[in-house]
């Protein structure tokens, strides 16, 4: 278990890959993930990485930078308030990658398909012919 953000960061730079993987993979308590994201910025997207990382710190995630949302929203343990939302970001690069889960709900990606960026209605479009293809 991870024990600190000090410990994290120390994971997340390390040249070792299984200290790396360590960083992606290991828990920590809530206490060390918020530490992060409130003290060390330029980690934020890394904590959404994580495997076992709580949907209450994902939700948290949600109020910084497109890139941080985006990563976010790949992840495919989103509650479904989180994806009704991150489908619906101001960013469509986050809608991008809402349209590419492969956890979305149908009616969430049906609903894309009438997005206003050309990007998001392609992918939704893969995704949706992607699940009906592997339903038959």
């Amino acid at each position: 278990m991870i024990s600190s953000a000090e410990e994290f960061i120390a994971l997340r730079t390390s040249e070792l890959k299984s200290e790396y993987d360590r960083a992606a993979t290991e828990e920590a308590p809530i206490d060390v993930w918020r530490e992060i994201i409130i003290n060390h910025p330029n980690f934020r997207r890394w904590v959404s990485h994580n495997k076992t990382v709580p949907l209450e710190i994902l939700e948290e995630l949600c109020v910084y930078d497109s890139t941080i949302r985006q990563s976010v929203a790949r992840k495919r343990k989103l509650s479904p308030p989180m994806f009704e939302m991150l489908s619906r970001d101001i960013s469509d690069v986050v809608r991008v990658a809402i349209a590419a889960n492969r956890k979305t709900p149908i009616a969430i990606l049906e609903r894309l398909l009438a997005d206003p960026d050309k990007d998001v209605v392609s992918v939704a479009r893969l995704n949706l012919d992607d699940r009906k293809i592997s339903h038959r």
